[in-house]
């Protein structure tokens, strides 16, 4: 089992570029304020293009953050972004009920639309369960 070291929230507060030559990281999670208003903030579909091709240039996996909807989806979708997280997948989910979201065991009212029929989670693309403390995290896949 290995261990891959992400710089969480990239774009804000202490994510200095700095640290992508100090530690050995192998990810960056751009920060969700930079995806909320993806489709229609020229300002931040230009950052996180660039936080993209710079994590790619490095080699290094690029998570988004706070994916909510199809525009968003299609935009990280459009530049290669390695994985999601965020609500357009699944609200978080208490590490026992995982299982039966990856199987598909949730009642009708909570199955997938449409829009979101092209995504598949299946065991072999979830990328981290997470139980911190009391609270559940979301998952991401790519």
């Amino acid at each position: 089992m290995g261990l891959r070291l992400a710089i969480d929230d990239f774009g804000t507060g202490y994510s200095s570029l700095s640290y992508l030559k100090q530690f050995p990281v192998g990810g960056l999670k751009i920060d969700r304020s930079f995806i909320r208003d993806i489709a229609v903030n020229p300002d931040d579909a230009a950052i996180t293009t660039a936080i993209i091709s710079m994590a790619k240039s490095l080699s290094l996996k690029v998570i988004a953050e706070g994916v909510e909807d199809e525009a968003q989806m299609s935009f990280v979708r459009a530049y290669q972004c390695d994985e999601i997280q965020g609500y357009y997948l699944s609200k978080p989910l208490a590490v026992d009920k995982v299982a039966d979201k990856l199987r598909g065991d949730y009642p009708e009212s909570q199955r997938p639309s449409t829009s979101k029929q092209g995504t598949i989670v299946t065991e072999d693309v979830v990328r981290s369960v997470f139980h911190y403390g009391n609270r559940p995290c979301a998952f991401g896949v790519r």
